[in-house]
């Protein structure tokens, strides 16, 4: 099958779950366009059934803000003819399925009718696009898509909550490949980790693009609460409008030597790798792709029990869920969690054991069947 998926091609979760279904696409023989503004950055080894279509904008005074969701339709239009796609998947709804909604129109016009698959992330439903601006839009590209899909049930819930949606919406979960995370550290992750921590002090991380709705500032004192227990560490991964906040919070605190700041990282396992402890205390989460790669590498999570993440982080055993906010319990069972090496080991054990439920050989299937539904109900009607 010839499948077209556009995307975010950044460290966001959903541009990152979209390439690695591309990718694993690729590998079971299916033929995969990617479709964006730049290469995703997951898509980093050279496969024969992988192409990358380069959306560029057109630029000209008039325009204060260029008309990106134009030229991706023109993107559209031109990949399915010239490739002869089967069918679109499109990853966060704004502006992908407005623009595939008026791809399809065009293409219709030209004989071809291809349809196209919305799966929603969490912000483009939760924040972004419930807002007037684009409420309509969505709603209506929503109820036009061939198949709808997304990554929870509390994310179901509050699409069918926040828009007036007139067709069935298919829960898949997000994904991860188990072989593909680090579970024994080699001498190189050994050296790291003592670079890291020097005298065996515990790790704690957390990865994210540093917007207010992760509540980095929880993060930091949820660390600092740790930190004045047992000798610890913190890594925070990624990059955003926070980051100054974050820097400035260090400081006030006085854990500013103990903690380090690695910027956006290409690979999520390296980190995880070394860590003891996964921290995620958002205001919202649709899913948790980021404390799912956590538990793949065998590193509890502490996170609020928002949106999705109780689907995720099964409470007492993968790591422990607390309310939005409350930094003192987070930091009570972080440290529940760290108290022993008995303790630690068993959770680590359980983390790893409890991401198996999220493996690729689950999940693939269940987008490959719609795949073949919404092609399927194609052939018929023509």
């Amino acid at each position: 099958m010839k499948i077209g998926i556009v995307l975010y091609p950044t460290f966001g979760g959903s541009g990152v779950v979209a390439t690695e279904l591309g990718k694993a696409l690729a590998k079971k023989g299916h033929e995969i366009h990617f479709i964006s503004y730049n290469q995703p950055v997951r898509l980093d080894h050279f496969h024969p059934n992988i192409r990358y279509h380069e959306v560029r904008p057109f630029h000209y005074p008039l325009f204060d803000y260029q008309p990106y969701e134009l030229a991706l339709t023109s993107k559209l239009v031109d990949v399915v003819r010239y490739e002869g796609l089967d069918l679109l998947h499109v990853h966060y709804a704004i502006p992908h399925a407005s623009a595939a909604y008026f791809a399809k129109q065009i293409l219709k016009t030209h004989g071809i009718d291809v349809p196209y698959i919305t799966t929603l992330h969490g912000t483009d439903i939760t924040l972004v696009g419930k807002h007037p601006a684009f409420e309509p839009v969505i709603t209506f590209s929503i109820n036009q898509s061939d198949a709808v899909t997304v990554v929870s049930q509390s994310l179901k819930d509050d699409t069918y909550k926040h828009f007036a949606i007139e067709n069935g919406i298919e829960v898949i979960q997000n994904f991860i490949e188990p072989g593909s995370y680090c579970h024994e550290l080699g001498a190189e992750e050994k050296q790291r980790k003592k670079e890291i921590a020097p005298n065996g002090e515990k790790i704690l991380c957390h990865m994210s693009n540093f917007r207010k709705v992760k509540r980095i500032e929880d993060v930091v004192q949820i660390f600092k609460k740790v930190k004045d227990k047992i000798p610890a560490k913190l890594i925070l991964a990624g990059d955003g409008p926070e980051r100054f906040k974050i820097e400035q919070l260090c400081e006030e605190l006085g854990v500013c030597q103990d903690v380090t700041m690695m910027g956006n990282v290409q690979s999520a396992s390296e980190i995880h790798c070394i860590s003891d402890l996964f921290l995620l205390p958002s205001q919202t989460e649709s899913f948790g792709l980021a404390a799912l790669e956590a538990l793949a590498s065998g590193v509890p999570v502490i996170s609020s029990n928002a949106g999705g993440l109780p689907e995720v982080n099964q409470d007492g055993y993968s790591g422990f869920l607390s309310n939005v906010g409350d930094v003192e319990k987070m930091a009570k069972d972080a440290l529940h969690i760290l108290s022993s090496e008995e303790t630690l080991n068993k959770f680590k054990l359980q983390a790893f054991e409890h991401s198996k439920n999220f493996s690729l050989e689950k999940i693939l299937p269940l987008y490959e069947a719609v795949y073949e539904k919404v092609t399927a109900k194609k052939i018929k009607e023509d």
